[in-house]
């Protein structure tokens, strides 16, 4: 039997990492002298931080019906791949820039939606071009080529200087990664034909450095990037892959150490070859699969 994955199956555990979103307000993103704030945040990737783009896209990858957002204001479904807000707008919340994150191509943003920030994500992309291809939403490139055109909006609505210090001071967040492994890599033969985990891992990082390289280009200092998840843990591998009762998908889980691992070494190069960048990594990896395994010591709130 064919199987076609979910277009939003990291909705299933987008609250599982609520409790670890502390991380990207710490120190290592935002500078701690108290006379330099957030203006904005902008995010770039997933659907754990899609908060709506796909709804604009010729795609069937969406996830704008019920029971999607059943705990959102309203208990309306925004396109949020989750019952509520996601960690993209639990940062802007958190920074006390606003209540919620809108997506780019939302034709309902007004001007101060634009100035303190957007998400330009979409369900469904990954590091990997293929990945975004196959199921037809927004590459990374696609993404970056909107930020081009949103810093031009905001010049005009605001003036080249205020909008440079906008852009300079801003954070942004990159989540991606996920779909490459359980989309593209392991569930069709489109890349494992041609590469082993080791070769395909290396190419995921090329990508994410050119799309880091490429950012930092267009002025963005303070990078937030999310390692892959756990996803050997999600249902949806499991499912797919027989994870066992309450087990995870171990091929998976590696091949995200593997590529996270690499994704740690480029940060530290990077952050090097650029001295004015704050290039963070941000581990979601080992928080969730602590989650999964010892699901009690966190208490009941999510289980």
């Amino acid at each position: 039997m064919d199987y076609i994955p979910s277009p939003c199956f990291l909705g299933q555990f987008l609250t599982l990492l609520i409790p670890f979103l502390s991380h990207l307000s710490q120190g290592a993103l935002v500078p701690p002298q108290k006379n330099i704030t957030v203006p904005a945040v902008y995010v770039f990737g997933d659907s754990i931080v899609d908060t709506g783009n796909n709804n604009y896209l010729f795609s069937v990858v969406k996830c704008n019906f019920p029971p999607y957002g059943r705990d959102f204001m309203g208990g309306r479904a925004t396109g949020r791949c989750s019952n509520g807000r996601l960690p993209s707008d639990l940062l802007a919340r958190k920074l006390g820039i606003k209540e919620t994150l809108p997506a780019y191509l939302d034709p309902n943003l007004q001007p101060e939606d634009l100035v303190t920030g957007i998400s330009f994500a979409s369900s469904s992309t990954g590091y990997d071009p293929l990945t975004a291809k196959v199921s037809s939403v927004l590459s990374l490139s696609d993404q970056l080529k909107l930020f081009k055109e949103y810093k031009d909006k905001v010049k005009t609505l605001v003036g080249e200087e205020r909008s440079a210090t906008i852009i300079s001071h801003s954070l942004y967040v990159v989540c991606a990664g996920s779909n490459d492994f359980l989309i593209t890599y392991f569930t069709t033969p489109l890349r494992r034909k041609k590469y082993d985990v080791p070769a395909y891992t290396d190419l995921m990082l090329r990508s994410a450095s050119s799309f880091l390289q490429k950012l930092y280009g267009l002025g963005a200092r303070r990078i937030a990037v999310f390692s892959i998840p756990a996803v050997g843990c999600v249902p949806t591998a499991r499912f797919i892959f027989g994870g066992g009762q309450g087990g995870c998908v171990k091929s998976v889980n590696q091949a995200g150490e593997i590529f996270n691992a690499k994704l740690y070494s480029k940060l530290d190069s990077l952050n090097n070859k650029f001295p004015q960048a704050r290039m963070a990594y941000i581990d979601v990896y080992f928080p969730f699969l602590r989650l999964n395994q010892k699901p009690h010591d966190y208490g009941n709130r999510f289980f």
